[in-house]
């Protein structure tokens, strides 16, 4: 095995080392070169199959690994690690029209249903390690983001696994979108790999927080924080076709920035069920704030609604928003208030450091937080988009 050139590089694993490395959080396991599936580095390192989103060691009804492979790329199966929440977003197998939720020939769904009902049963034990891997950039080679297990702490059963349904060339079917937890476990040891592959995994060697999991339903997320706060220019940006399509029909829909206002709002309550109602405010009486809305905290009779101003900027995405347009916001937010800016754009480093460094209560939602938001909900081209915004009377 080998490390980059720089402490920054990521861990890098060659291909013959596979069969005796550690699965390390976000090192590249490299393929091998010959060009056919004896190239794979999943299979070498926890033998299970060489293709496909779901890969699995047994058989698909008893499975004793499991591997979630993704590319994280497709836009119309918007796969997504939450980095700083440990949440891992994971679509099922059921992808094209004229099949049955669960008549995939990988029998990924049937997978994830019976995952998610032992879970809910809290029958743990029967539900075997799950191994999140991501496309590594070359030929085969992967990155592994962590070991997971079905459900998150802040989800209900009706949350963690929902059948959504989809359109391909106006037919309809089914597919699972299943929330997973990546667990803080930085190493998987070949050790446990080893006794895991043996039929016990519940071993000495097992990751504390997955023995946790297990036994008693304890889920211990991953959670990283950021270095830098701010966001530079390029990574409040989209930068793929398919991005900036979605962007620009949110763009091109509205004449004027008002009008852009109820579509802000809108986005803001797709982001997060927590906004539970807003109030456009009059052009000329905003007060710096053009929608006024209410965020509750908790749950059932012990929730609070707190208030939230918000702001619209509908920028091209060349123009920024800068200190003068966060300022406006900043200046007139009430006690007890926080702010949201969304901007079809990006803020400014300047505007930006300062609402991060002054601690200011304000959210910033960019150009790519929109694009985000629309594909995590299923609107993943500009049709659908439009049809959104429409449905909206926006």
């Amino acid at each position: 095995m080998s490390s980059g050139g720089n402490e920054e590089r990521a861990r890098i694993f060659v291909n013959e080392d596979l069969e005796h490395c550690d699965l390390i959080v976000d090192a590249i396991y490299k393929g091998g070169r010959s060009g056919n599936a004896r190239d794979d580095p999943i299979h070498k390192m926890l033998g299970c199959g060489v293709q496909g989103g779901f890969r699995y060691r047994g058989s698909h009804a008893k499975p004793t690994v499991l591997v979630l492979y993704t590319s994280l790329e497709e836009p119309d199966w918007p796969d997504y690690l939450d980095i700083y929440t440990g949440k891992f977003t994971y679509h099922g197998d059921n992808r094209r029209p004229g099949h049955e939720l669960h008549d995939t020939h990988k029998k990924g769904n049937l997978i994830l249903e019976r995952c998610f009902e032992q879970t809910h049963k809290s029958e743990r034990s029967g539900i075997p390690p799950i191994f999140v891997f991501a496309k590594g950039g070359i030929g085969r080679d992967v990155i592994f983001k962590g070991l997971a297990v079905p459900g998150c702490e802040d989800l209900t059963e009706d949350e963690d696994l929902v059948a959504i349904w989809k359109s391909k060339r106006f037919e309809r079917f089914q597919n699972y979108r299943a929330m997973f937890t990546i667990l803080d476990v930085s190493k998987v040891s070949r050790s446990w790999l080893n006794d895991v592959r043996k039929g016990v995994p519940l071993s000495p060697n097992a990751p504390e927080s997955w023995s946790e999991w297990i036994q008693a339903g304890k889920y211990s997320p991953l959670k990283a924080e950021r270095i830098r706060q701010h966001r530079t220019k390029y990574e409040q940006l989209p930068h793929r076709e398919d991005e900036l399509g979605l962007l620009k029909t949110v763009f091109d829909h509205f004449p004027n920035p008002h009008a852009f206002e109820k579509c802000a709002a809108e986005l803001l309550m797709l982001m997060d069920a927590h906004v539970i109602s807003y109030d456009v405010t009059r052009p000329w009486r905003d007060g710096g704030r053009d929608a006024i809305g209410k965020y509750r905290i908790g749950s059932r009779d012990s929730a609070i609604h707190v208030e939230f101003a918000l702001e619209a900027k509908h920028n091209a995405l060349k123009n920024g928003v800068g200190i003068r347009g966060t300022s406006r916001l900043i200046s007139r937010l009430k006690h007890r208030q926080f702010g949201v800016l969304v901007t079809t754009s990006y803020v400014g480093t300047q505007a930006y450091e300062e609402i991060i460094e002054d601690q200011h209560p304000v959210i910033v939602v960019s150009a790519i937080d929109i694009v985000g938001i629309l594909r995590s909900k299923g609107l993943t081209t500009p049709g659908n988009v439009s049809q959104w915004l429409e449905a909206l009377d926006l």
